[in-house]
């Protein structure tokens, strides 16, 4: 845990860093090739709509439920004596329920004989079985009216962002976000064949509002590092938008964790264990749009928000004035420091002439006003310094390095 708080600090002070937005193109390339997956499913495998989108009839009964009510309902559906019945979904609700869903059937002849086969396999009077039929036109309703909530949605998240940051390319830039995600999510649910029912839609439109949440984030940090951009130009706004991904990444990977690890959990239930429902349905649009929100708004909104912001006539006059002062910098400190010299090689001295003298420089005698000068010989073993006593009293061999009173007379002192 500490590392990870120091790698948190270290990323927020700038001491390591990652280039996402200078990179932004091979994010765009990774993007491009799951946004094509997506719609090449869509468009190849298609939807398997529920049944509140086709229409059809829906059976439920009070019976106790065991490891073979499902197999057992629907192979009593299907010798009902009714033709097409073989994608009919069987589901349990709880340990005494049992939801049986089928195509729509003709109320007269059709209804009576199913609900029958199922009254006989659960042991119960017909009359207690419950039935409602559910017409098309009721599907193309909601899907109409998901489809208005999903627009009213964007455009309500595009004048927000607009309203609060002031900056109409923090809209389009979170507006593509969450396009994004919206495609990765609508194409996995159709690259691995989940039923679209009413909570895949609730799914749907929770993770757009998730992933705006991870993107306005994102984009506060932006703003704070662009305040004062201009009057400062020591950085271009790629950087500074880069410098805020790489503060609020450490924040934004622990927040979908979190989010994810009970998203995660539902949907191993709804898909493993209950098999059928709207759980797995609702934990499956949640699981793909988290991660892809934590994705798209680091490695999409905020590169695609510099990039935009970059052919500004004023930033680009921003980058041109951080590139000089920077190219100045360096041939400023070039010029201080200058070429470092290697020392000069010096050969070993041989082991014989330990005890021998180097040879000195002669020194020229001293005039006698000037001090006396000490005759100084080099050794390889232990100098030795010779100096000449001055005039007058006898000095002591410690003293004899330092400089001696004069004995002058009273008038020829200095007052």
């Amino acid at each position: 845990m500490s590392r990870l708080r120091d790698l948190g600090h270290r990323l927020y002070t700038g001491e390591v860093s990652y280039d996402f937005v200078g990179r932004r193109r091979r994010w765009y390339v990774i993007s491009a090739v799951l946004i094509a997956v997506s719609l090449l499913s869509m468009g190849v495998r298609g939807f398997q709509w529920g049944i509140e989108f086709e229409g059809g009839a829906d059976f439920q009964v009070q019976t106790a439920v065991t490891a073979t009510t499902v197999t057992d309902m629907q192979r009593a559906v299907e010798d009902a004596g009714v033709p097409e019945l073989g994608e009919a979904t069987v589901t349990t609700v709880g340990n005494n329920q049992v939801r049986v869903q089928t195509r729509t059937l003709d109320p007269v002849e059709e209804v009576p004989k199913v609900r029958s086969a199922i009254a006989t396999e659960a042991g119960v009077p017909s009359d207690q079985v419950a039935y409602s039929l559910i017409g098309a036109s009721w599907g193309g309703q909601i899907t109409d009216r998901a489809l208005i909530a999903l627009g009213v949605f964007l455009l309500l998240v595009t004048l927000v962002i607009w309203a609060y940051f002031r900056n109409w390319k923090m809209s389009i830039a979170a507006l593509v976000a969450l396009l994004h995600d919206l495609v990765l999510t609508v194409g996995i649910y159709a690259l691995v064949g989940f039923t679209v029912t009413p909570a895949t839609v609730i799914g749907v439109l929770t993770i757009l509002g998730y992933s705006l949440y991870d993107t306005v984030v994102v984009f506060d940090k932006v703003r704070e590092n662009v305040r004062d951009l201009t009057s400062s130009a020591r950085q271009t706004y790629s950087e500074a938008a880069n410098l805020a991904v790489n503060q609020v990444l450490v924040r934004s990977i622990n927040t979908t964790i979190i989010g994810v690890l009970p998203v995660a959990a539902l949907l191993f239930a709804g898909a493993f264990i209950l098999g059928e429902g709207p759980l797995k349905d609702l934990a499956l649009a949640l699981f793909v749009g988290m991660i892809s929100g934590a994705y798209s708004s680091i490695f999409i909104a905020t590169p695609l928000l510099a990039q935009l912001k970059e052919r500004e006539p004023e930033m680009q006059k921003l980058t041109k004035r951080v590139l000089a002062r920077r190219v100045k910098s360096d041939a400023r400190v070039g010029a201080t420091v200058g070429p470092v010299d290697a020392p000069a090689y010096r050969p070993p001295v041989d082991s014989a002439d330990d005890d021998a003298e180097e040879p000195v420089e002669p020194v020229e005698p001293s005039s006698p006003s000037s001090p006396a000068r000490p005759r100084i010989t080099v050794s390889t073993t232990q100098p030795t310094i010779v100096s000449r006593p001055t005039a007058g009293k006898p000095t002591s061999e410690g003293a004899s390095g330092r400089p001696q009173p004069q004995n002058r007379p009273r008038s020829q002192r200095k007052k």
